[in-house]
């Protein structure tokens, strides 16, 4: 089975064992490799607000995945144990999204290092990642939105 075939059953079986929330906003991996991840999530009845646009929560829901997924995936093929949740978010919301919505994050160079720290220091590291929300159906490669989350990653060898 196809790397990123194999990424997304796993999301999709995390999204509905630990976070069914994200799997209600039906999420897709369009692209994933050691520096990057890009998330997509539809523009549905699920996700639109009263104004047509991509509601806020299913941006952050994008971001969330765009910014954590490669802790989960470079943890496993490590074959570590790796907690991560978010200590803040900021974001910045620059246009309406009216059609699927791409979040990538180009951070996975800062997810190693992350990995490497805590393991090495047995503690818990911080470090922002940013996430640049894109709608490329509507306005190709033009900004919707920009977040900047702060990642909270504990590591352990297995």
């Amino acid at each position: 089975m196809k790397a990123l075939t194999k990424a997304n059953w796993a999301l999709k079986v995390f999204a509905w064992r630990y976070i069914p929330l994200i799997g209600f906003c039906s999420p897709r991996i369009e692209v994933m490799d050691e520096h990057r991840l890009q998330v997509s999530i539809p523009h549905t009845w699920r996700t639109k607000n009263h104004l047509g646009s991509v509601y806020f929560g299913a941006l952050a829901i994008g971001a969330d995945l765009a910014g954590a997924f490669l802790v989960f995936q470079k943890a496993k093929r490590r074959g570590i144990n790796a907690n991560f949740a978010f200590k803040d978010v900021q974001g910045e919301f620059l246009m309406r999204p009216e059609a699927r919505v791409h979040f990538t994050s180009q951070d996975g160079a800062i997810i190693d290092e992350m990995l490497d720290d805590s393991i090495n220091s047995g503690q818990r590291v911080n470090r922002p990642v940013s996430v640049l929300v894109t709608c490329p159906a509507l306005h190709g490669d033009k900004p919707m939105a920009i977040f900047k989350l702060t990642l909270s990653v504990k590591a352990r060898a297995r």
